[in-house]
């Protein structure tokens, strides 16, 4: 199973309270990740606080100066998570000239993103059932992110008038089952035809007429 990749707390986030300290991050760091792990492998219901201070070589006191209990973890973990993918994709978005150009990089940074932390699938969709308002929490915030450039494009003339909302939605929808499909069941398919073909589709109905 691939390794979170995160080397650093993400900031902001809900749930994450970024410790002062190098060493108090480091061990914030060490339980989230060690927690990504144990759940994308076992599930929420089979991993323990045990399971997840052993793997990150931490003691069961320290968990506790972080977080009251396994359910406190798990949010924390899925906001993380969240950050996470904000911030591998956001270089690539804002490295694109215009709005077309960012959805496309959106989506390729995203499917190298889920190619690498498979996990996040899991972890992910077992929170609609363990935290379910961190579940909506992750895709309210994500589709706010695309909407915002929808409507940037909107606005600049760069797309057909009028787009935002209702459109982000369709075009998480479809990253996401992108990412399952290519990013964690792949089968050595080449991701830029994939980005390619899928953006056609984006582009075709967003572009301005």
């Amino acid at each position: 199973m691939p390794q979170p990749a995160a080397d650093t707390v993400t900031e902001g986030q809900p749930g994450l309270i970024v410790p002062k300290t190098e060493r108090g991050r480091r061990t914030l760091r060490a339980l989230l990740d060690a927690a990504a792990l144990e759940f994308g492998a076992n599930g929420f219901h089979a991993t323990g606080i045990t399971d997840i201070t052993r793997r990150a070589g931490v003691a069961l006191g320290s968990f506790y100066t972080y977080f009251a209990s396994k359910e406190d973890i798990f949010r924390a973990l899925v906001s993380d998570l969240s950050g996470q993918v904000k911030t591998e994709v956001a270089p690539h978005v804002e490295a694109a000239p215009d709005a077309l150009s960012r959805e496309r990089a959106a989506l390729a940074g995203f499917l190298d993103f889920v190619t690498r932390q498979q996990l996040i699938y899991r972890i992910i969709d077992e929170a609609e059932f363990v935290a379910p308002d961190a579940y909506q929490g992750h895709y309210r915030k994500t589709v706010a992110r695309i909407a915002a450039r929808l409507e940037d494009g909107a606005a600049k003339g760069e797309l057909r008038a009028g787009v935002g909302e209702v459109e982000a939605w369709a075009i998480a929808g479809m990253n996401v089952f992108l990412g399952l499909r290519y990013g964690v069941w792949g089968e050595g398919e080449e991701l830029s035809e994939v980005v390619a073909r899928a953006h056609r589709l984006v582009a075709e109905g967003l572009g301005r007429r």
